[in-house]
């Protein structure tokens, strides 16, 4: 695209960026933290080089904005936390080369609608558990009476954490008035998974976010002397629950979904008694819902099985779940010719990992996502890495689509 576009300096940045927060563990980068606030006060100098105005919502949320010449709003965004000795480029890529994108657009005649760069709050949820932290309130769907009472590891409330860094629980859904105006949004992400490498192809454009369903499963047997109960007698809740383990694998793959069994607790315990309850958890995604609900129901019916087969009694209890977010018809196509014109093909995939775009998308505002090739397939891991000529395409991809999305918006 424009000559004014620098995807060498995306990666700079990045690299500057790694080296101010992180240690020889990876990424330190975690909401509501020193270091956090460090990497923000970092970027909030780089939008200070810009023709743009920066403020932070009621949720802790920055938006740089460049007034265009119509009050019709393109949203880019991403986040700058990350999980405890993470990659060097899960959200801070997304933010970046957003960046690079508000430098081209700024560079040259005022643009034709208002962009808007939004670095969301708390994305990972790392410290209290609780994802997407900044875009649920923008949303809207956030409880702030459900999250009251979180605690981190060291017993810090929520509400406590926030305050210390200007946020105010009770007041952070007035961040929904960002929305106004909004009339697309777009996302680059790293892909966190082996799809793309796995094709030889450096980016993807997502379809959208897999559904989720979250249990806790309890099993519920007897407890019983490990020497004295003969096999034939016994009620072993961990007996069930591991046949459970090992069927929702067969479960995923007749379904074309995602099953997972996350923890395992047992009760007493201890190595010399058979376990009496069982607690497991289980999430199962699907792009699908109907499928989603095809796979909770096969995982009811295994454990009422297994539980029969091993003498026990099973209960489950919701943790949480979301339908599975479409994205956008229009922008999916416009972001797959963004990509073929940069790298020579593109490829669709859905994205089971949840992302900030899936809170925009949930309001009707029309949304897509750009992946890139992740080495591996790993993230969350000091290891994450995507070859650097990858995130150069990457930013130009992201360039290009703004650009369409630009035009789309003026209709």
């Amino acid at each position: 695209m424009s000559s004014t576009l620098n995807p060498a300096r995306t990666i700079a940045e990045l690299k500057e960026l790694r080296s101010l927060t992180g240690d020889a563990d990876g990424a330190q980068r975690v909401a509501w933290t020193d270091t956090w606030a460090r990497a923000r006060a970092w970027y909030r100098e780089k939008l200070a080089e810009l023709p743009v105005t920066v403020e932070t919502d009621e949720a802790g949320n920055i938006w740089a904005t460049l007034v265009g010449a119509s009050e019709r709003t393109l949203l880019i965004g991403g986040h700058l936390d990350s999980v405890p000795n993470g990659g060097w480029l899960d959200g801070s890529l997304d933010v970046l080369a957003g960046l690079e994108v508000l430098r081209r657009l700024a560079a040259e005649d005022t643009p034709p609608v208002t962009v808007r760069l939004v670095d969301w709050a708390d994305e990972e949820g790392a410290r209290f558990g609780r994802s997407l932290f900044g875009s649920s309130a923008f949303s809207g769907f956030m409880d702030p009476e459900e999250l009251a009472e979180l605690r981190d590891k060291s017993g810090t409330s929520l509400p406590d954490a926030l305050a210390a860094h200007g946020v105010d629980l009770h007041r952070a859904k007035l961040a929904g008035r960002q929305a106004a105006g909004a009339a697309a949004y777009l996302e680059l992400h790293i892909e966190q998974g082996p799809v793309l490498e796995s094709m030889g192809l450096p980016l993807g454009v997502v379809i959208g976010t897999f559904g989720v369903e979250r249990h806790s499963i309890t099993f519920t047997g007897q407890a019983a002397h490990a020497g004295s109960t003969p096999m034939h007698s016994r009620r072993d809740a961990f007996a069930a629950a591991a046949k459970l383990g090992l069927e929702i694998r067969t479960i995923a793959r007749e379904h074309g979904g995602v099953c997972t069994v996350g923890s395992c607790i047992t009760r007493p315990g201890i190595v010399t008694a058979v376990v009496g309850e069982c607690v497991i958890t289980l999430d199962q995604r699907h792009i699908e819902a109907s499928a989603l609900a095809e796979m909770l129901h096969a995982a009811h019916g295994a454990a009422e099985r297994f539980a029969h087969e091993e003498g026990c009694t099973v209960a489950w209890e919701r943790i949480w779940r979301i339908d599975p977010i479409p994205f956008h018809p229009e922008l999916i196509a416009m972001g797959e010719a963004a990509i073929s014109a940069v790298s020579g093909s593109a490829h669709r995939l859905p994205s089971g990992p949840l992302h900030d775009a899936a809170e925009v998308a949930r309001i009707g505002i029309p949304t897509v996502m750009l992946f890139v090739q992740s080495l591996r397939g790993i993230s969350h891991n000091k290891i994450e890495d995507t070859h650097e000529e990858h995130l150069a395409l990457s930013v130009r991809a992201l360039d290009r689509l703004a650009t369409a999305t630009i035009a789309w918006i003026q209709g």
